[in-house]
C-alpha cells in the first residue's frame, strides 16, 4: 500500500471511526482501525462488534493494500502532526505502516487485515431516505427516554416504525414515553418495525452534525442489522431483538386540566426546584391555579427537603379546565423541556395519580408521557 492524503482529512476520518473502536474487549483486534485502499480513496473502518463505522478519505493511491493498526496510537500521532500532506507506505513483509509528514515520520506495527472482523453488508427489504435535520431532531427528542439498564433489553432501544412515508420513533423506560413522527423522503414499499439501540442513534446524530444530504437507511430482511449511509460515512448496527411494548394505550386520550406555559420559564423553575429536590427523591410538585378575565392563571413549581429547606417558583400560565396538583421526578421534566424547540408547551393532567402528557404547542408530531410520583400534599 502506498498513498498520500491531507493530515486534516485523515484526522477527521480517524475521529469519526474512533467512536466505534472497542473500549473493553476480549478481542484485541477491535482496538485497531482497518486502513485499506478503495479505488482512489482511503477507507477507514472500526468496529466494537455491536456497530461498525466506515469512513472514506480522499487520497492519491499509488499501490493497493490493507492493514490494521492500533486506533488510539495512530489517532494521537496524526493529530499531533502539522496540517500538511501525509505519505503512507506499508511494508507487506514486516506489516509495518510508515507515515511521513513534513519533518516527522513514524513506523507502526500492524496486524494483518484478514484478521479484522468482517463488516456485514446489509441488503434490505426496507430502504428509505430521511432529511438529516428531521432525523436529528427526532433522535434528540426521543433517544434520552430509552432505558439505560439492560434488565429489559428492548427498552434500551428506540422503536422505529416505517409505514408509507412516515417514520414513528418511540422510546420508554417504564417511567416515561416519548413518541415522535417524521416524514420519509422516500416512502417504504412495506410496513416494518425494528428496535434500534438508543446509543447507536445518538452516535448517528453526532455523525450527522455537518451532514447536509439525506440519510439512507437500510434494514436487512431478518431485521437483525441496519445500515445508515451518509455522504462519506456508513454505520452498520446490530438491532435489538424482541417485541417493543404496545405503547399506544399508555397515552391518555383525555384530560381534566390543560396548562400552557413558556418552555424556558418552566425549565428554569424546574431546574431551580430540582436543587432542593435532590434530597427529596427528586420530587418536584406542580400546582395549577386558574385565573380570571383580568389575571392569568399560574403554575407553581416547588420542592422541599426535610434537611435542606424548600423552594417555590411561579410562572404565568393559560389554564383550561379545573385546578390541579401533580408531582413528577424533576429530572424527567428537565430532560424533555431541554430538547423542545417550540417556545410554548402544554401539560395535560387528569388527576395526581395519572400520567401527565407534555406536548409542544404548534406542532402535533411529538408527545411525551411522564408517570407521576405519589406524594403527601
Amino acid at each position: 500500500m502506498k498513498l498520500s492524503c491531507l493530515q486534516e482529512n485523515l484526522s477527521k476520518g480517524l475521529a469519526i471511526v474512533g467512536r466505534a473502536v472497542a473500549a473493553r474487549t476480549t478481542l484485541p483486534i477491535t482496538n485497531n482501525v482497518l486502513i485499506a485502499t478503495d479505488q482512489s480513496r482511503l477507507k477507514l473502518v472500526a468496529t466494537n462488534l455491536e456497530m461498525a463505522i466506515t469512513y472514506w478519505v480522499g487520497a492519491k493511491v499509488e499501490e493497493e493494500g490493507a492493514i490494521t493498526v492500533p486506533a488510539r496510537l495512530l489517532t494521537e500521532f496524526v493529530n499531533s502532526l502539522p496540517n500538511e500532506k501525509i505519505d503512507i507506505n506499508l511494508s507487506v513483509k514486516t506489516k509495518t505502516l510508515e507515515l511521513k509528514c513534513a519533518r516527522f515520520e513514524a513506523r507502526i506495527s500492524g496486524v494483518d487485515a484478514k484478521d479484522f472482523p468482517p463488516i456485514p453488508t446489509v441488503d434490505g427489504t426496507v430502504t428509505t431516505k430521511i432529511e438529516v435535520e428531521a432525523l436529528r431532531q427526532g433522535i434528540s427528542q426521543v433517544a434520552f427516554a430509552a432505558a439505560s439498564e439492560e434488565s429489559r433489553p428492548v427498552l434500551t432501544g428506540v422503536d422505529a416504525q416505517f409505514e408509507k412515508d412516515l417514520l414513528t420513533l418511540a422510546a420508554a423506560d417504564g417511567f416515561r414515553l416519548a413518541v415522535y413522527k417524521l416524514p420519509l423522503t422516500t416512502p417504504v414499499s412495506q410496513k416494518a418495525e425494528v428496535i434500534i439501540p438508543a446509543r447507536i442513534l445518538t452516535e448517528l446524530s453526532r455523525l450527522m452534525a455537518d451532514g447536509e444530504e439525506a440519510v439512507e437507511i437500510t434494514v436487512n430482511p431478518n431485521k437483525s442489522q441496519a445500515l445508515f449511509r451518509l455522504k462519506n460515512t456508513e454505520l452498520v448496527s446490530q438491532l435489538v431483538q424482541g417485541t417493543f411494548p404496545q405503547y399506544a394505550q399508555l397515552i391518555p386520550q383525555s384530560y381534566n386540566t390543560k396548562v400552557v406555559v413558556d418552555v424556558a420559564e418552566f425549565l428554569r423553575a424546574t431546574r431551580t426546584a430540582s436543587i432542593f429536590a435532590r434530597d427529596g427523591s427528586g420530587i418536584v410538585r406542580l400546582v395549577v391555579a386558574g385565573g380570571s378575565e383580568l389575571t392569568p392563571g399560574k403554575l407553581t413549581v416547588s420542592a422541599r427537603s426535610e434537611e435542606v429547606g424548600d423552594d417555590v417558583g411561579e410562572i404565568d400560565a393559560t389554564v383550561e379546565g379545573e385546578e390541579a396538583k401533580i408531582a413528577f421526578n424533576g429530572k424527567y421534566l428537565i430532560d424533555v423541556l431541554s430538547v423542545l424547540k417550540e417556545p410554548k408547551v402544554a401539560l395535560e393532567t387528569t388527576n395526581p395519580s395519572s400520567p401527565g402528557v407534555i406536548r409542544p404547542v404548534g406542532v402535533d408530531n411529538y408527545i411525551h408521557v411522564v408517570m407521576p410520583m405519589f406524594v403527601q400534599w
